[in-house]
């Protein structure tokens, strides 16, 4: 019996967050080491996965298969193509930079006469985070996919209600109301969508007889397998709409601002660089591959919320005082342009799409890191608390200012390459849709420059005088990304070579052509 990898991926920072949660209280130091190991060890295998995958081999590899529930024909089903075991590795990737960035994160709520273990909990649910997310791109079962979209629910909420961000300008009754509200709402938003998503997978259940992904599409292809059309299309809806919410794409996207504010910055990068692209992935393998007729009917409403998300959420960013509520509304409008990508029906788009899941990982992950530290140093989350940060911490303010550029799209960082690729792919089919989403990359330049205009340039601000350069272990956490960034921006071949195969899977199942070019005929 072949090594199960893809089980032992998703296992180990389970084990870790075990572990992690049974280091003794006064162990402190102990805790965050052993979370950092497993996380780090992780990586590990995740690196093994990517290594041992083939581009333009199977669709789904390294599979396994196992029964799970018999009587309601559920199985424990794994396998990954290139999009899976892309995210895969941004997950893995970041976790020890979120371990590292938040190495104090929870000592703010160590008391001697507790029994409660806050630096244990903290890193054991950072790591239970990573295992479920991990298996969620490993899922071909899609029940066993729906009981990880929503376990992972329960770890978050209390990293954002339990371990939030002490920097609040009110009085400590009123930040733990704001803490408590986030994370109350983060949960009711997508336990509705999770609510709607078990109506609609019970019904495929009905229809199919099956869970299984490669059941169904080996099913539809020997002509055994049709839905109804209306049928499709509600089954389709259930699906789309639980992922809309976990995206978050407009109007259900309210949570994350909140979320994103209220957590800490480590845990602000989990939301939105980690958890929320399980949303944006399940388009792409359930929404397309299970319902294709239905997704094609509904991509032009789908196609104008995404153009709403691009260019709303970077109008609020432009309006933001809060430096993480701006970083919240910018992502919003980065995953506007994902989900415009994937239903542009376009490889061009859809390789777009996928690359943007990663980069957008890694640069909103520098980007949140650094402003975390900087939020650390002076104990506020305004903008206009800052001003002359450049003059007196150099560095801080130039790995600021990388992250960014790369948040718009600055050419030769990477995210470059994935917002035009999905611009490319929307102008083909779509032109005044492509037209419109080009004010999202002017609206990007404007909130990122003037961020960065108002808290590090001008007069330094008696508040900042003194104020600390980054540490080794900062310079740790965000070089490392940096270097990512420019690498990918200029030498994105790697991650194409393995995205576009699974790509062209994706146009098969709805069956897509790319439009060819029109050329005039010579007179």
């Amino acid at each position: 019996m072949s090594f199960p990898l893809l089980t032992a991926t998703a296992a180990l920072p389970a084990i870790g967050a075990i572990a992690t949660a049974a280091v003794p209280a006064a162990r402190r130091t102990a805790a965050k080491w052993t979370a950092l190991v497993f996380s780090l060890a992780t990586l590990v295998l995740a690196g093994v996965a990517l290594a041992r995958f083939e581009p333009g081999g199977d669709r789904y590899q390294l599979t396994e298969s196992h029964a799970w529930i018999k009587d309601f024909g559920v199985r424990y089903e794994l396998g990954v193509d290139g999009i899976g075991v892309a995210l895969i590795a941004l997950t893995a990737l970041l976790i020890p930079f979120i371990v590292l960035a938040g190495w104090h994160d929870a000592d703010p709520l160590v008391t001697k006469s507790s029994r409660w273990r806050p630096t244990q909990g903290f890193f054991a649910l950072i790591l239970m985070v990573e295992a479920m997310v991990i298996l969620s791109f490993e899922a071909t079962d899609v029940f066993l996919f729906y009981v990880l979209f929503e376990a992972m629910l329960i770890p978050m909420y209390f990293l954002i209600g339990g371990f939030g961000d002490r920097a609040h300008t009110g009085s400590d009754e009123n930040a733990a109301a704001q803490r408590s509200y986030a994370a109350v709402k983060f949960l009711l938003y997508n336990l509705v969508g999770g609510l709607i998503m078990l109506a609609a997978v019970i019904g495929l259940y009905v229809v199919a007889g099956t869970f299984s992904l490669s059941e169904i599409a080996e099913a539809r292809a020997n002509g055994s397998f049709s839905m109804a059309t209306s049928t499709e299309r509600w089954l389709f809806l259930g699906f789309f709409f639980a992922f809309a919410v976990k995206a978050p794409l407009w109007p259900l996207h309210t949570w994350l601002p909140n979320a994103m504010g209220e957590a800490t910055a480590p845990v602000a990068v989990l939301i939105t660089a980690v958890v929320d692209k399980v949303g944006t992935f399940a388009m792409l393998r359930f929404c397309l591959q299970l319902f294709p007729e239905a997704s094609k009917w509904a991509t032009p409403v789908i196609v104008v919320l995404a153009l709403v998300s691009i260019v709303y959420g970077a109008l609020l960013a432009v309006g933001q005082r809060d430096i993480k509520r701006l970083i919240a509304y910018a992502s919003i409008s980065h995953f506007g342009f994902i989900v415009l990508g994937i239903f542009a029906m376009t490889s061009q788009g859809q390789s777009g799409a996928t690359l943007y899941m990663v980069n957008h990982g890694i640069s909103t992950a520098a980007l949140m890191l650094v402003a975390g530290f900087l939020i650390t140093r002076r104990g506020s989350r305004l903008i206009a608390d800052y001003g002359g940060v450049q003059k007196v911490a150099p560095v801080l303010a130039g790995t600021f200012l990388i992250g960014g550029l790369a948040t718009l799209s600055l050419p030769g960082l990477a995210p470059f390459v994935s917002e035009f690729l999905v611009l490319v792919g929307t102008f083909s089919v779509y032109p005044a849709a492509g037209v419109i989403a080009t004010t999202g990359i002017v609206l990007a330049a404007l909130y990122v420059l003037v961020l960065y205009q108002r808290t590090m340039t001008g007069p330094v601000k008696a508040e900042v005088k003194g104020m600390a350069d980054l540490k080794v272990r900062e310079m740790a956490v965000v070089l490392p990304l940096i270097a990512l960034l420019l690498f990918l921006g200029v030498y994105p071949k790697p991650l194409t070579e393995i995205v576009n195969p699974a790509v062209q899977h994706t146009m098969s199942d709805v069956q897509k052509k790319d439009p060819q070019p029109e050329v005039e005929a010579a007179k």
